[in-house]
């Protein structure tokens, strides 16, 4: 079963506004493209770009990726969708002691998963930073040959040092103007491996007065022995991040670069190195821009990936896929939906501001896609024995009734679910009392209720053990009270209980899921986020389903009727050997 999104109209908001009016205007009209990331040369005879619009989604591949991800590869795939451009996948791998092959294949399927893809006609977007390696070099030596970057020696103590603060201009280096050869003779010599890691680094000559002290000479080379997933030990020196991504956006012609606010200062050091470059003939124009907007701050969890990895290495979650957790790849085993997280990141809409998003949003929004496409099935998580103790007399002994219901209430054409009822079933613990609460219509001894799909009974007592509690109920068949006959509603009863039967009930291991943390904002004002760990997130119970829940593949959605949404384990789920975790319950009962 495929998630269905909502077909209203997409609301507005001020990216599609700068897209439009980019469109309408014509910016990026010349644009070439020939299939692959280009430079100036290159791009010279290459077609025009048949795209309207290129965006990208670039993770760096030193983590899996989370809720926080999800709404930024909605955003650009989206709206490369809905204005007929493409989106490109870029692994920005530019620090190789932290990135893996195994996070690249996580990002890759976390993408497809959510439903999008970076093959569009036929041509693969997908791209690596370090296949660029070569072109940021050169675009490097272009800058030190044209006086616009130097070779630094001081020590990184004396650089920071030296940068200024916000209200005092930073200092120059002794070395910013060194000869532009003497520059270039060190940097070969760094790349070289002739120099020790933190000896020396390559910085751009902007302004050490600049307001902005992200334009006070920033670094763009760093020394680093590292072997690279995909380079091995070809380079030892790699460009930074705040470099290598406009360089990148410029070579895959992007049109509009979106990203997160705290890139915003950075903006004009991504306008200067693509002025630069393309001014000495190496990139083409039009350049790209950089539009930023609010990342996601979603209540009651954390989605820094310093914070992820420590939860997972140091076991207080089980792995990068822990379904307490906001990777993806965590709630796609929870059983959270592709249409959900859709449908989420539509509802929280984009801003220029930055603010908090209920954890309850989320779940709303998985209700919705969930509702109308999950089956439904009856479980029993905390089980109690009903005992019929008429039944061989009413039904006749060994005698099992066949009983249906539909695989889902709205879906009349997806046919019905079959299980059994016989003389003992399954039931809530808490569906009997022995002295009732005013408002119980459920069990307790004289009252009548109904079996859900099945018959009337009447609650004739209890069995309780030594220590006061209950170990079983007994109760009597009404005859001729089946649902669905033409006696089904000669009894009038109040309650009505599900259950499952013990003939041909399968057993279950489900696991209860709760929000991972107490507070929620976990490392608000910079406190220890592990202090604050919910040691009741996970509650892992022993109980019954129907046959048609437990026979289902893994990774298929359930509405449990009265409990909630859950589906089978991914990892766990095997025949014979049902795994459920709750994704949410039917309503939300955290709020306030």
């Amino acid at each position: 079963m495929q998630p269905t999104d909502s077909t209203s109209p997409k609301a507005s908001n001020f990216l599609r506004q700068i897209i439009e009016a980019d469109l309408a205007s014509g910016r990026d009209a010349g644009r070439r493209f020939a299939g692959t990331p280009g430079d100036a040369q290159e791009l010279a005879d290459a077609p025009l770009d048949t795209a309207r619009i290129r965006t990208r989604f670039p993770p760096e591949p030193n983590g899996y990726l989370h809720i926080g991800h999800a709404k930024s590869i909605c955003l650009n795939f989206g709206l490369a969708q809905d204005y007929g451009g493409v989106c490109h996948l870029r692994l920005d791998d530019t620090n190789p002691e932290k990135e893996d092959e195994e996070y690249v294949q996580a990002i890759r399927d976390a993408v497809r998963w959510l439903g999008f893809d970076w093959v569009v006609g036929g041509v693969n977007h997908e791209y690596f930073a370090s296949d660029d390696f070569d072109f940021m070099y050169r675009g490097a030596c272009a800058l030190i040959k044209a006086g616009l970057a130097y070779v630094d020696e001081q020590s990184p103590e004396d650089m920071r040092r030296n940068r200024g603060t916000l209200t005092e201009p930073g200092v120059n280096s002794p070395w910013r103007e060194r000869p532009a050869s003497e520059s270039l003779e060190r940097f070969e010599a760094m790349r070289a491996g002739k120099h020790a890691e933190g000896s020396m680094v390559l910085r751009a000559k902007i302004d050490m007065a600049a307001p902005n002290i992200n334009l006070r000479d920033p670094a763009i080379y760093r020394i680093k022995f590292a072997h690279h997933h995909r380079t091995g030990d070809r380079w030892c020196i790699y460009p930074m991040y705040t470099y290598a991504h406009p360089v990148e956006d410029a070579l895959e012609r992007i049109t509009h670069s979106i990203c997160t606010l705290e890139f915003e200062d950075q903006r004009p050091f991504y306008d200067w190195v693509l002025a630069q470059l393309a001014d000495l003939g190496l990139l083409a124009r039009p350049l790209p821009h950089q539009h930023e907007f609010a990342r996601l701050n979603l209540t009651y969890v954390v989605t820094s990936k310093r914070k992820l990895a420590q939860l997972v290495n140091e076991r207080y979650v089980d792995g990068w896929d822990d379904p307490r957790l906001p990777t993806i790849a965590g709630l796609r085993r929870r059983g959270y939906t592709p249409g959900a997280l859709r449908l989420f990141a539509e509802r929280i809409g984009v801003s220029k501001s930055d603010s908090w998003i209920d954890d309850t949003t989320l779940d709303g929004a998985l209700r919705d896609d969930l509702d109308p496409q999950a089956p439904r099935a009856m479980a029993v998580l905390d089980p109690l024995k009903l005992v019929l103790t008429n039944w061989d007399a009413v039904m006749g002994s060994g005698v099992l009734d066949d009983c249906h219901a539909p695989v889902h209430p709205h879906h009349p054409e997806w046919g019905q679910r079959h299980f059994k009822l016989g003389p003992q079933v399954w039931i809530e613990r808490g569906d009997f009392e022995q002295i009732p609460p005013k408002g119980f219509f459920r069990l307790f001894p004289g009252n009548r209720v109904r079996l859900k799909y099945g018959h009337v009974i009447e609650c004739t007592g209890a069995t309780f053990d030594a220590h006061g509690q209950v170990t079983e109920v007994q109760a009597v068949l009404v005859p001729d009270t089946k649902s669905g006959t033409p006696g089904a509603n000669a009894v009038k009863v109040k309650g009505v209980v599900t259950w499952v039967g013990a003939a041909d009930a399968a057993p279950a291991q489900v696991r209860l899921y709760g929000r991972l943390f107490t507070q929620p904002q976990p490392d608000a004002g910079g406190r220890d986020f592990l202090c604050v760990l919910n040691p009741d997130s996970l509650r892992v119970v022993s109980g019954w389903v129907e046959p048609s829940a437990a026979q289902a593949p893994c990774g298929t959605s359930f509405q449990f009727e009265r409990h909630g949404y859950f589906v089978t384990d991914l990892r766990d789920h095997a025949p014979g050997r049902a795994v459920f975790n709750r994704t949410t319950t039917l309503r939300d009962g955290r709020a306030g």
